[in-house]
């Protein structure tokens, strides 16, 4: 209570003009934040003309921040005399100035390799951005995991604590800590793998013993998949790097088959035009790929003749696909009716014994 009362006898000591000159130097800081974040970005980015464009940059904030608080510090060392300051109380006070300085910069930074960021899209506009955004977002996470764990460094250092004990602190549970970060370990081991063999990039299409859906989010511990349920499953990366994926988006054509079942008693001259005839029906097809068709008298079974129809289409796509199978299929249908030629039904005879 008494430092308390020296402190502000201290205060109401001070001469008017020391205090009105410290809140200057606070305001003017404060009030020229602004202008000098937008000065020293333009210093570091050759060509930028609009403070809008400054204004996006991720240093921006993190800069009219510092110099705010820079204003505060300079104050305060103007009137360290005059308040009677100790040296233990300005320790203190440059190492709180110093880890915010930290803090603030770490974020500036990290914040510079988020998605949408500048040097991000310049990145990305020198790439394939469909096929690197995954791998480019996975990287990203791993410089801002790398720029926050130097801060703490730093900050740790700052504080003065004995990084020798608390890493042989570390070696004491070292075994407990390995234990428990085992999944952890898989997982981020497994995220990798998905980096560096890319069986997969966000917005793909990929199914597998459990799943199937749209790639939405890879992270370091799990990959978000959205169902065709339009539910969300987070399936651990160590369990997708054990797994036998199947990517539908990474099809270039798309198979169509079928087997046609006629009736035992068609002539073979109708089997013959028939078989023609949905052969050029296929070919006539934009999007069916000519070298591809197969239309032939595959085999005779107990209840009728069977054909073969073989092909593949450009339509990749599920919704395409099926559309696309529709119009085949109504075409088959309609040669059927031309042709007069019936399709036989699984049939068994049975005779009864008098």
């Amino acid at each position: 209570m008494q430092q308390l009362v020296d402190f502000i006898d201290n205060i109401v000591a001070i001469p008017a003009v020391d205090i009105i000159l410290a809140i200057c130097i606070i305001v003017l800081f404060k009030v020229l934040s602004g202008g000098i974040s937008y000065w020293i970005i333009r210093l570091f980015r050759i060509g930028l003309k609009h403070k809008r464009e400054a204004h996006k940059s991720a240093f921006y904030a993190p800069l009219k921040l510092f110099i705010s608080i820079l204003g505060v510090y300079l104050a305060i060392l103007l009137l360290r005399d005059k308040l009677l300051i100790s040296q233990e109380t300005m320790v203190i006070i440059n190492k709180a100035f110093i880890i915010i300085s930290i803090i603030i910069f770490a974020r500036g930074f990290a914040q510079s390799f988020k998605p949408g960021s500048t040097i991000v899209n310049n990145i990305l506009a020198k790439m394939d951005k469909k096929q690197t955004d995954s791998s480019i977002n996975f990287i990203l996470k791993i410089i801002r995991f790398f720029i926050y764990a130097i801060a703490v460094f730093l900050i740790i250092t700052q504080l003065g604590i004995n990084l020798n004990g608390l890493v042989a602190g570390l070696g004491v549970t070292g075994i407990i800590i390995t234990l428990a970060a085992q999944d952890t370990a898989k997982n981020l081991f497994g995220g990798l793998m998905i980096f560096i063999d890319k069986p997969f990039v966000v917005g793909d299409w990929i199914q597998f013993s459990t799943y199937e859906g749209t790639v939405e989010d890879i992270t370091f511990r799990s990959t978000r998949i959205r169902t065709f349920e339009n539910s969300v499953v987070n399936v651990p990366n160590s369990v997708l790097s054990d797994e036998s994926i199947n990517n539908w988006s990474r099809m270039v054509k798309r198979r169509f088959k079928t087997t046609l079942c006629l009736e035992l008693d068609t002539p073979l001259e109708k089997v013959e035009k028939l078989t023609a005839k949905i052969q050029e029906m296929l070919l006539n097809r934009d999007e069916i790929i000519d070298d591809s068709v197969i239309v032939k008298f595959n085999a005779i079974v107990d209840n009728g003749i069977q054909l073969l129809i073989y092909s593949f289409t450009n339509s990749v796509d599920y919704a395409s696909f099926l559309e696309e199978t529709e119009k085949i299929n109504y075409g088959i249908m309609r040669i059927l009716e031309e042709e007069h030629v019936s399709l036989a039904y699984d049939s068994k005879t049975v005779y009864v014994k008098n």
